[in-house]
C-alpha cells in the first residue's frame, strides 16, 4: 500500500506520484475519453447534459476538458490555469451556470475528476499527501497564506488525514539528490507555466541517509505562459488590427489595445465572444482604416481558433529551442499566418521576462551570500528550461559540468512522494 501521495498541482499541468517504499515511486495514470496519460492539463470544463440530470453538469478535466470545450464552444464553460488565482484575495469565485464556485471548490472538482480517471489506481488508504507550492505565487499581490488555506480546504474534503506543503523546487531538488554521489550544495530552478522558483539546498549523506539544510529560496511570477503571450503579441496581434486606427467623427484614434489582451490565454477568445467588448469591436469595422484586419480578428473569435493558435505558438517556441529560426504556421490567418521567426527576435521579445527571471536568481544568491563557485550542482526543471536564452542565464554563471536537467514534468511530483515516504517530513515542509 502506498504511504504517501505527491501532488504537483501546476499552472499548466498536474502530476501525481505514489511512493512504493524506499526510493521507489510511480506516476499515477489517468484514463479519460482522450486516452491514457501520466500528466493532466490543469483545466476544467462544465456543460449541461440531459443524460446526467437537469440540475447536473458534465464535468471533464485535463485534455478531456479541452476536447469538450472545442467540440461544444458555445455550450461549455472552460477554465484553465486556475492555480494563478489561488493567492488572489480579489478572486472570490466564478459563476458556472448560475452557481458560484470558490477556488477551493474548483480545485476539489478537478482532483475528484482525476480520482475518477485514476480508477483503481487511486490510493484510498494513503496516509499523507505532500502537495507542492511555489516559492512565489502568481499575481500582483499574492497572499500565500490564503492560497494554502484554499489548498487545505480542497484537500481536506478529499479525505486525506495528513497534509503537508513543500516548496516545488525543494521537491525537485530532493528528486535530483537521490542520484548524488557526494555531498553537494544544489541550486534548483523550477520553470512552471506561471512562476519561476529557486531553491538553494545543502545535501549530505549521514549514516547512509540523505539529510538536507535549506539555504534560501526566491521566486517570480514569470514563466512559459508569458513567453507565449509575447509571441502572440508580435506575430498575431498586428495582423488582426493591433496598432491600427479608426475614425471617430473628425478624429483618428487607435483601436483599443485592451481587445488583444484576450489572446494571453486561448480560452479567453470564447469568453470574449459573449462580451459587450466583442460587439464594440464589430462596430469598429465600419470606421476602421484597415477593416480587413479587424474582420480577420472577428473571424478568429467566431470560429473558436484559440486552441489551434495556442498549439501553433507552442510548436514554434519549441522549435526555436533547437534551431536559430523556425516557421510559425497558423492557417486561419491566411498569408499573414506563415512567418519565419528568428530566435534572436524571440529573445528580444522576452527580454523583460528574462531580466526578472535572472533577478530572482540574483536574489537567492545575494540574500544567502552564496558565490556561484560555491554551488556544486545546478538542476533545471520545467519545460521553459529548454529555452536557450533561459539556459544562457545559468551558463554565464556556472560551468556546463555543473548544470543538469531531467524529469521536466515529473520531478516535482516524484520528489514530493519521496519526501512523504521519509520520517522527516516536517523538516521539508514550507
Amino acid at each position: 500500500m502506498a504511504r504517501a501521495l505527491g501532488l504537483d498541482f501546476g499552472t499548466t499541468n498536474t502530476v501525481m506520484a505514489l511512493s512504493t517504499g524506499g526510493v521507489e515511486t510511480q506516476s499515477m495514470q489517468f484514463t479519460s475519453s482522450v486516452g491514457v496519460t501520466d500528466t493532466m492539463r490543469t483545466a476544467l470544463s462544465f456543460m449541461k447534459d440531459p443524460q446526467v440530470g437537469a440540475q447536473s453538469l458534465k464535468v471533464e478535466a485535463g485534455q478531456a476538458a479541452i476536447r469538450q470545450f472545442i467540440d461544444n464552444p458555445g455550450d461549455c464553460r472552460f477554465l484553465q490555469s486556475i492555480k494563478t488565482f489561488a493567492a488572489s484575495a480579489l478572486f472570490q469565485g466564478t459563476l458556472i451556470f448560475a452557481r458560484r464556485h470558490a477556488f477551493d471548490d474548483l480545485m476539489e472538482i478537478f482532483l475528484r475528476r482525476l480520482k475518477t480517471y485514476a480508477g483503481g489506481e487511486w490510493p484510498e488508504g494513503v496516509s499523507r499527501v505532500i502537495a507542492g507550492r511555489p516559492v512565489q505565487f502568481a499575481g500582483a499581490n499574492p497572499d500565500p497564506d490564503l492560497a494554502l488555506e484554499r489548498y487545505n480546504a480542497a484537500l481536506t474534503r478529499l479525505g486525506f488525514p495528513e497534509i503537508h506543503y513543500v516548496f516545488e523546487p525543494v521537491a525537485a531538488a530532493y528528486y535530483f539528490a537521490q542520484s548524488l554521489k557526494s555531498d553537494a550544495t544544489v541550486l534548483v530552478a523550477d520553470f512552471g507555466g506561471g512562476t519561476t522558483d529557486y531553491s538553494l539546498i545543502r545535501f549530505e549523506r549521514k549514516a547512509g541517509r540523505l539529510a538536507a539544510t535549506p539555504i534560501g529560496h526566491s521566486g517570480v511570477g514569470i514563466a512559459g505562459d508569458h513567453f507565449d503571450s509575447r509571441m502572440i503579441d508580435h506575430l498575431v496581434a498586428p495582423e488582426i488590427g493591433k496598432g491600427t486606427f479608426f475614425k471617430s467623427f473628425d478624429k483618428v484614434l487607435e483601436v483599443p489595445s485592451g481587445y488583444y489582451a484576450n489572446f494571453a490565454r486561448w480560452n479567453q477568445l470564447s469568453i470574449f465572444k459573449t462580451m459587450r467588448e466583442f460587439a464594440d469591436l464589430k462596430s469598429l469595422v465600419r470606421s476602421a482604416l484597415e477593416p480587413e484586419k479587424l474582420e480577420l480578428f472577428i473571424d478568429l473569435v467566431e470560429h473558436d481558433e484559440g486552441y489551434p493558435l495556442y498549439q501553433a505558438i507552442s510548436a514554434t517556441k519549441m522549435a526555436l529551442s533547437g534551431a536559430d529560426e523556425a516557421e510559425f504556421d497558423f492557417a486561419p490567418l491566411g498569408a499573414a499566418g506563415r512567418k519565419t521567426v528568428k530566435r534572436t527576435d524571440f529573445e528580444a521579445w522576452i527580454a523583460p521576462d528574462l531580466a526578472r527571471i535572472e533577478g530572482a536568481l540574483d536574489e537567492v544568491l545575494e540574500k544567502t551570500n552564496t558565490a556561484p563557485g560555491e554551488v556544486d550542482k545546478v538542476f533545471l526543471t520545467g519545460g521553459t528550461s529548454f529555452v536557450p536564452a533561459v539556459r544562457d542565464i545559468f551558463a554565464r554563471r556556472f560551468d556546463a559540468g555543473r548544470i543538469e536537467s531531467g524529469g521536466e514534468l515529473l520531478s516535482i511530483a516524484h520528489g514530493l512522494a519521496l519526501i512523504g515516504e521519509s520520517d522527516e517530513v516536517a523538516q521539508w515542509a514550507a
